[in-house]
């Protein structure tokens, strides 16, 4: 079993939106549960963290605010990395106590012995630069994080990994907003576009392992 970002909700999008006139208050809003959520989304698998930041990107292109994009990108990536080091820090304790604990397990019972091994292949290929790859992969993040926990590799060299990992994580669903965003004038319709596309690509691999059994 592995961790899919779910199919987004009403409510998560409208704190990201806001459903707010003015602007000022909107943005007062919306940041800050961008940023919360997206923290949130990288501890708990309760959150499409792709679809908000996109959902997010496309206000910001159609407010045409200075700096919003840039702002939307930053505030993601900046949450998504605390999330991850968050997770990894109660992953390590786990490792470190002799009984483990419910973070350690709860990992381990979200990545398959298969994804775990390539995951562990990768890392001693490729070192933290496999983190990159992971947090781009839909259902990646897990088996990598856990097989850097194994290893062990020290949190600040995890971290180090991770970065890049966020702001490339960050960036691309960025830019699926932005895609939407231009494509249509209706801000609505930019927003179901960059949905669309994020739960497709969040269920491409589990569509491609149905497909392919072997």
């Amino acid at each position: 079993m592995t961790w899919h970002e779910p199919a987004v909700t009403g409510a998560a999008v409208a704190a990201v939106v806001g459903q707010v006139p003015p602007e000022t208050t909107r943005q007062a809003v919306g940041y800050p549960a961008l940023f919360l959520l997206v923290a949130l989304g990288a501890l708990v698998p309760v959150i499409p963290t792709g679809a908000l930041v996109s959902t997010a990107a496309v206000v910001a292109f159609h407010q045409a605010l200075p700096f919003g994009l840039l702002t939307v990108f930053a505030v993601a990536s900046v949450a998504a990395f605390l999330g991850d080091l968050a997770l990894y820090w109660l992953g390590q304790r786990g490792v470190r106590s002799r009984g483990g604990s419910r973070w350690l397990e709860t990992l381990r019972g979200r990545a398959t012995p298969e994804r775990l091994a390539q995951a562990q292949v990768g890392l001693e290929e490729h070192g933290v630069l496999v983190l990159v790859l992971s947090r781009l992969v839909p259902a990646g993040r897990i088996p990598v994080m856990l097989a850097c926990l194994l290893a062990p590799l020290p949190l600040r060299r995890f971290a180090r990994g991770d970065a890049p990992a966020c702001l490339a994580w960050a960036a691309t669903y960025g830019l699926i907003g932005i895609l939407g965003g231009s494509l249509f004038s209706e801000p609505w319709k930019g927003v179901a576009l960059a949905v669309s596309l994020t739960l497709l690509i969040s269920a491409a691999p589990a569509l491609w392992r149905r497909l392919h059994p072997h």
